[in-house]
C-alpha cells in the first residue's frame, strides 16, 4: 500500500458506539436455527400474533399461491386486529365494570317508556366528543345499570376511557382519598376520563361532605368530559340525596346543560322474571296428592 493512501477500511471514518461496519449483520442473525431466532426477533418486536401465525399463514399462502407482500399483508393484519382486541379488553378491565352487558341482550320491549332509537344512536358515542352527558331515571329493576354498562362497553369498543362506580362507592373513594391526602390525585384521574359511569344515584343519601366532593367531581367534568348518571329519583327529589338546594341546583344545572336524557319507567322486570320464575316452578311440580290439583293459569292449589 502507498505511503499517504489510506486503506478502504479507514476510508469510512470512525463508527459511532454501537454503529456496525456497511453490510454486515447483527451477530446472532446468521447462526442458530432460523426459527428459534425468529421467535426471539418477534417477541423482541411484541408481535405474538406474528409469532403465532406466521407458519399457518405460509402454508396456507403457499397452496394458494399468493405472493411474499401479500402474506406479509395478512400477517400484519392479524396482528393489528388481534392488538385491539387486546387493548379493548384492557379499558373493559380498566373500567371496573361489575358486569360486561351489551345492548343485543336488553329487553328493549320490556321498557316501552324508553326510547330506543336514542339509546342505539348513543352507543356510536358521538355524544363523548361533544362532551354531552346522560342521565337515566327510572324505578329499580327497570334496567338503568344494564344500559349504563351496555353504553360504557360501547365507549371501550370505541376507544374511549372508562370509569364506573356506584355512587356511594365513588363518594367512599373521595372521602378516603381526603383522609390520606391523595384526594387532588383522584380528582385528576376522574377529570380525565372521557367517560364516567355513577351508578345508584339516590339509593343513599350523602353526608355534607361527601355531597360537595361529588359535586366537585361533577363540576371539573363539566364541558370537558361525559358523564352517565343512573337514579331512581326524579329531578326534584335529588335534594333529599345532596341536603342543599343550593347545592343539587348547582350539580343539576352542570349536568342538565348538555344532557340526553333516559326515561325508564315501568314495573321491575327483574322481579317480573322471577314471579314468572316462581309461576312456572309450581306449574310443573307434580302434586304430591293424588286428590290435589294445581291450576295452570293461577298456579293456586285446588283439590279435587
Amino acid at each position: 500500500m502507498a505511503a499517504g493512501k489510506p486503506d478502504k477500511q479507514t476510508a469510512v471514518g470512525p463508527m459511532a458506539p454501537g454503529q456496525m461496519p456497511t453490510g454486515q449483520m447483527p451477530a446472532g442473525t446468521t447462526s442458530g436455527t432460523p426459527q428459534v431466532l425468529l421467535a426471539h426477533h418477534l417477541k423482541q418486536l411484541k408481535l405474538p400474533t406474528v409469532l403465532r401465525e406466521y407458519d399457518k399463514v405460509a402454508r396456507e399462502c403457499a397452496r394458494d399461491g399468493v405472493d411474499h407482500p401479500r402474506y406479509l399483508l395478512r400477517l400484519i393484519e392479524l396482528e393489528l386486529i388481534d392488538r385491539e382486541r387486546r387493548v379493548v379488553e384492557r379499558r373493559i378491565r380498566q373500567a371496573r365494570f361489575p358486569a360486561v352487558k351489551s345492548l343485543d341482550t336488553f329487553k328493549f320491549e320490556a321498557i316501552p317508556s324508553l326510547n330506543k332509537m336514542l339509546v342505539l344512536e348513543l352507543a356510536r358515542c358521538e355524544y363523548i366528543l361533544r362532551h354531552e352527558n346522560i342521565i337515566a331515571l327510572g324505578n329499580s329493576g327497570t334496567g338503568k345499570t344494564h344500559v349504563a354498562l351496555s353504553l360504557g362497553l360501547a365507549a371501550c369498543q370505541k376507544g374511549f376511557s372508562v370509569a364506573f362506580t356506584t355512587a356511594a362507592g365513588l363518594v367512599n373513594q373521595l372521602m378516603e382519598a381526603r383522609d390520606e391526602k391523595r384526594l387532588l390525585r383522584l380528582q385528576r384521574e376522574l377529570a380525565a376520563v372521557r367517560l364516567l359511569i355513577v351508578d345508584e344515584l339516590g339509593y343513599v343519601p350523602l353526608s355534607p361532605t361527601g355531597a360537595e366532593l361529588l359535586f366537585e367531581v361533577f363540576s371539573q367534568r363539566y364541558e370537558r368530559g361525559s358523564t352517565l348518571v343512573t337514579s331512581n329519583l326524579p329531578f326534584e327529589e335529588w335534594t333529599s340525596v345532596f341536603g342543599a338546594e343550593r347545592l343539587t341546583g348547582a350539580l343539576l344545572d352542570r349536568l342538565t346543560h348538555h344532557v340526553h336524557i333516559l326515561s325508564l319507567n315501568g314495573e321491575s322486570y327483574r322481579l317480573a322474571q322471577s314471579t314468572g320464575r316462581r309461576r312456572g316452578a309450581r306449574v310443573t311440580e307434580p302434586a304430591t296428592d293424588p286428590d290435589v290439583a294445581i291450576d295452570p293459569e293461577t298456579g293456586e292449589i285446588t283439590s279435587t
